[in-house]
């Protein structure tokens, strides 16, 4: 999943262990490895049928998750090295194409959140295609909670709505199956401990393994309790996602940032999620802290809600930025599903291109 934050690819090589080389010398050239995801979902149990490496890269481009440059590059080194390409099963691990100093390609990730359920299931399912659509890099799905002590009024509002409207784990599971194979981007769950701790954090993970989620966002799990969730994410191929605060002491966020897998989540302000007038200034420090300890993809949320306030995030040399509570309130405000969707769309192309 942290690859989302990097460079928006899909692909496999014939010997997906070996990684190779791509630059103008031995000096400046840059690793790719390959790591190959293995989610047993819908989409791993079915044939799924091969296209081609120019039919990958315009749906790609479509989208806003590749450069022109890069798209060039690609079709002149994959070519090359005979690679067989597959949609949307495998994700690069890692990639991070330099020549000198200067990226190549180098797009902010855009990572909407939305709350499932609100206002149906069925319109979440609609959503996460319109999110898939729009250059979404990665999507963050809430599970609704009854204490959601992160969130703000409007996300707390949102999973109040969907709770009383039915809506349960099992329900957004079958959900997922049914849509993920469909989505093109890769998507990670926000949920509380507790719902974990319910059904047991092994036959969590392997639940969720089993949708094809790809990432896990934990927000009420202190960093000295993550041991055991840390592990059994990885075991089943799922990426934990770890928060560092503005008050996180510094010693304590390099603990977080090593033991991050996806990518760190920085949040941009104290209290809880919401849309604010203004991201702090203390962010761009931050961030700077961050990559002296890392070199770990960070993406920065709460409080983010306008394209000028993602382009700002951005230019401060955020790899993604998250948008949340704008999102939720344009479909749970919305007058109807349809046009909640269409708010959504909208106001999503306006992100992307704030950061393309």
């Amino acid at each position: 999943m942290a690859i989302a934050l990097k460079s928006h690819c899909l692909l496999q090589l014939k010997k997906p262990e070996t990684g190779f080389r791509v630059g103008v010398s031995s000096k400046n050239a840059t690793i790719i490895s390959i790591k190959r995801y293995t989610s047993v979902s819908a989409s791993a149990t079915r044939s799924i049928e091969a296209i081609s490496i120019s039919e990958t890269f315009n749906n790609l481009k479509k989208q806003g998750k590749v450069s022109v440059l890069i798209y060039y590059i690609f079709i002149f080194w994959f070519h090359a090295m005979h690679v067989t390409w597959h949609y949307p099963i495998l994700l690069i691990d890692e990639l991070k194409l330099l020549f000198s100093n200067n990226h190549i390609c180098v797009k902010v990730a855009l990572i909407p959140y939305i709350t499932a359920g609100d206002p149906d299931l069925s319109t979440t399912a609609e959503a996460l295609k319109v999110l898939d659509s729009c250059g979404s890099d990665i999507i963050e799905l809430g599970v609704p909670y009854s204490d959601p002590l992160a969130d703000g009024p409007v996300i707390q509002a949102a999973s109040t709505r969907s709770l009383a409207r039915g809506t349960d784990f099992d329900s957004i599971i079958y959900m997922l199956k049914e849509v993920v194979p469909e989505l093109s981007t890769p998507v990670a769950l926000f949920t509380y401990y507790n719902p974990i701790l319910k059904r047991g954090t092994e036959r969590f993970m392997s639940i969720i393994r089993d949708t094809g989620v790809h990432g896990l966002v934990v927000p009420d799990v202190p960093l000295e309790e993550s041991e055991f969730l840390r592990t059994e994410a990885k075991k089943n191929g799922i990426e934990l996602v770890l928060l560092t605060t503005p008050t996180t002491p510094t010693n304590r966020m390099k603990d977080i940032v090593d033991g991050a897998e996806g990518f760190v989540y920085l949040v941009s302000s104290l209290g809880v999620t919401g849309t604010r007038a203004s991201v702090s200034d203390k962010v761009q420090a931050l961030l700077r802290e961050i990559k002296e300890a890392t070199t770990k993809p960070v993406a920065v949320g709460f409080g983010i809600s306008t394209a000028e306030q993602v382009k700002q995030v951005a230019g401060w040399g955020a790899d993604g930025v998250i948008v949340g509570s704008a999102m939720v309130r344009l479909l749970g405000e919305a007058k109807s599903p349809q046009e909640g969707l269409k708010e959504l769309e909208n106001f999503t192309r306006s992100l992307r291109s704030a950061l393309d």
